[in-house]
This record gives structure tokens, sequence and C-alpha cells, in this order.
């Protein structure tokens, strides 16, 4: 255990990523429908991927963590095969693929995009492992690859089948995002000033936005519909996610322990005043690998208590939200952006049916379970300005968050995190206009004794 606390950054979390690849494998032929494992994941790769599938439904349980794993896998492949060096953006990188991998990304349509990195990074003459990241983080367009592949121009949900055109405009696609990407992740951070972890997704957004309105409103074609959910949505299983999850969060709570992570040495990292965006830097492997198990425990009680259907959205999304684990989430910053939600939830369930609405953002309903896990996102402002800033950030979040997939047509997996930008925009520049710090707000407090 001395070793793996005192190996560096890199080689540390490639261990935990090829780790996290062999437990979903394991699982993968622990499921009872591991007859089906093969068929169902051809399936998974033939079918339209939009931001509201359901691989549990779609492929099978087994398929799902197959494909999850072999993407984990492929993902730290690339940092090997480019020699790139991991750090705490890989961990979100990797991490938020292999949430994606139970409703969006699979083996096939990941390819395309980052095809596209890599000729950006041969033309400009950049090392590809510095662009691992890059690589990753534009497999966010991977639905809308997927729907080019088996439908367009197509807008029936019965029509599914490879063609000529679309494997052309998928290859175009996956090179306009490869070119514009590195761009944009180099720029995101000025628009939304750090405080959105998931800072990928507003390049990600804006490029399916544009891609959306060419190929389709531009042209004149309907947005091709889902395909008929009928009961997919309700495909799920509460104990295989919680026994896999536990597993999961539990090795990597007890590890952190064997490796010398103390109570104490993990309430540094919780109660730091200091903004933190690099955890297994500043604290240690042993400190970040415990917030990463007692974080994924703690979103994992988080949608047990509010009885989220546990699908393979569902499934996913807890990856996604953890994935933030090594940038600046913990529970003690997070806590506020679930009480904003929950308390967004209650206002408008009791105001809308007095308007005469029909409510449908329950607290447990999917696209709100799914828009919390990018509200997290928003963490840095619970750090920096407090944590009533942090309730009213989340709070606006969840008023946009289900409007948002109009603008993408519901390609861009990155749709919370999208929606974060948006609220970085409209809050970010009213806080630093009218609102003391944290830390200015405690100066003046001793100014004041």
């Amino acid at each position: 255990m001395k070793k793996l606390k005192n190996m560096s950054e890199s080689s540390f979390l490639k261990l935990l990523f090829g780790f996290m690849g062999v437990c979903f494998l394991i699982a993968a032929v622990c499921m009872p429908d591991r007859g089906e494992m093969f068929s169902g994941l051809g399936r998974i790769l033939t079918m339209p991927s939009k931001i509201s599938a359901n691989y549990f439904a779609m492929g099978g349980y087994s398929a799902t963590f197959l494909n999850m794993g072999l993407v984990c896998l492929l993902c730290l492949g690339l940092f090997v095969v480019f020699k790139g060096k991991p750090n705490n953006v890989s961990t979100l990188a990797v991490l938020l693929t292999l949430g994606f991998c139970s409703w969006g990304i699979n083996i096939l349509n990941m390819w395309f995009s980052v095809l596209g990195v890599v000729l950006y990074g041969l033309f400009k003459k950049q090392k590809l492992g510095t662009l691992v990241n890059a690589m990753l983080f534009s497999t966010g367009i991977a639905p809308l690859i997927t729907e080019l592949l088996v439908r367009y121009p197509q807008s029936g949900p019965e029509w599914i089948g490879f063609n000529p055109l679309g494997f052309i405009l998928a290859v175009a696609v996956g090179i306009i995002i490869g070119v514009f990407l590195p761009a944009g992740l180099a720029n995101s951070p000025k628009v939304h000033k750090g405080f959105d972890l998931y800072s990928a997704a507003l390049p990600i957004g804006m490029t399916a936005f544009f891609l959306n309105a060419t190929l389709y409103k531009t042209m004149g074609l309907s947005l091709p519909a889902q395909l008929a959910e009928g009961n997919s949505m309700a495909v799920a299983s509460q104990s295989t996610v919680n026994i896999f999850c536990i597993a999961v969060f539990g090795i990597c709570v007890v590890v952190a322990l064997l490796m010398g992570c103390t109570p104490k040495k993990y309430w540094k990292l919780l109660s730091d005043p200091e903004l933190v965006t690099n955890f297994s830097s500043t604290y240690g492997n042993e400190v970040f690998l415990m917030n990463l198990g007692v974080y994924g425990l703690f979103i994992l009680g988080y949608y047990n208590l509010v009885g989220a259907n546990f699908n393979g959205i569902l499934f996913g999304i807890i990856f996604c939200m953890v994935a933030t684990c090594n940038s600046g989430s913990h529970p003690g910053n997070v806590w506020p952006i679930m009480l904003g939600y929950v308390a967004a939830s209650f206002l408008f369930g009791w105001i809308s049916p007095m308007l005469g609405g029909e409510f449908t953002g329950k607290i447990n309903a999917q696209a709100i379970c799914v828009g919390l896990c990018y509200a997290n996102g928003l963490s840095p402002i619970a750090d920096k300005y407090g944590w009533r800033f942090g309730f009213i950030a989340s709070f606006m979040h969840y008023m946009l968050v289900t409007s948002v997939p109009s603008l993408h047509g519901g390609y861009c997996l990155y749709n919370g995190g999208f929606t974060a930008a948006l609220i970085c925009l409209i809050m970010v520049p009213c806080l630093e206009h009218f609102t003391k710090t944290k830390d200015e707000r405690k100066l003046a407090k001793k100014a004041s004794v």
C-alpha cells in the first residue's frame, strides 16, 4: 500500500482506470443475461442513442456492463498508446465517458470524434499524449454520430441501417468536432471563469447546437424521434446498481484507508477554505481515492433516498457525477446543490397545478435526476461564495435544464453541463459585482472586530 501512496499521480490514475474497467467486465459475466452479452452489444451499436436511451433496455445488463468495461479500458489504452500522463482533468474525462456508456456512448460511435482530435494534433504537430483528454471529451457528441450512421436523413423511428451518406457525414462531423474542440476547451474557462467543472460541455454543446441547426433545421428535415420507448425506461434494477456501486466505491474507501488516509486528512479536503481543483496532487492519492469512494456512496445514497428509477441512465449518471471527484466536488460542497434541486421541485410542484400546468419535474423524475448530476458542476460557486449561492445556482439550473435539449436536438450528452455554463453566464457577473466571497467576508468580519 505504501507503493500506491507514493506512486506518481499519472501512474496511480492509470491503475485506477484499469481497475474500473476490469470491475465492469467482471460484472458483465456475472449478469443473469450474460448469454445475450454479444447480441445485446450489437443492438447497442446499431440503434439510435439520443440522450434518453436506456442501454439496459436496448442491449441488456450484461451488454451494458461489457460496453462500459471495454470503453473504460480503451480510454486507458489511449493514454498508453499516445504516452499521455493522466491528471485530475483525465479523471473527469475518463469517468464521464464511462458514465455515458450506459446511455449514449459505445465502442463504435466514440471513434469518429477521437479521429478528429488525432487529425488536429497531427496538423498542429502537437504531441497526441497531450490531447487524450480532448479525445475523450469529444465523445460527448456520440449520439449524433450514431444518428448519422443509422438514420440520416430519414426521420422515422422505424428506419434503421447503415448507409454510405451517413458514414461520410459521421466522419465529417467527427473531424469538425475534433478540430474545434481543443480550441474550445482552452477558451471555455474564460466564459464561465472556472465555475462550471464540466467545462467541455460549452464547446460540445455549441457545436451540437450548430450541427443540429445545419443538418435538420436548415435542410428542412424533421428532427428524428427517439425510438418508441414503450416501457423501456422501466427496465431497471435497483439491486444490480446498488450492489455494483457499493462494491466498487466500498473498495475505494477500504484501499484508501489501507493507504493511510485518516478521517483528519479527508476532513481537511472537505473543510479547506481554498478552492482546490486538483485533489490527487494537492492532498495525495489516498485522500483523492477516499473522496472517490465516499462521494460515490453519497451520490448513490441520494438517488436511493429520492426513489429514482435505477435504469441504465441513472446508473451512468452516478459515474458522470462522481467524475468531478478529483476536480473540486465533494459531499461538503454538493449538498447545497442537492438541496436546491429538492426545494425547486417542491416549489414548482406546488405552484404548477395552481396555474393549470402539468408538472413533470418531480425530484425523482428521469430528467431531473440527470439534471442534478450536472448541476454538481456548479459546486465551485458554493465553495467560493458559500452554500446559499450554491443553492441558488442549483435552483436556477433546475429551471433551465429540461429546456436546453431543444437547442441541440438531444445530441449533446453534456446537456446539464452546458446548462451549468449558461447559469454561470447569468450568475457569476452578478456575484462578482454584488457579492463578497467567503474569504472576503471573513476578512471584513475580522477587520470589524
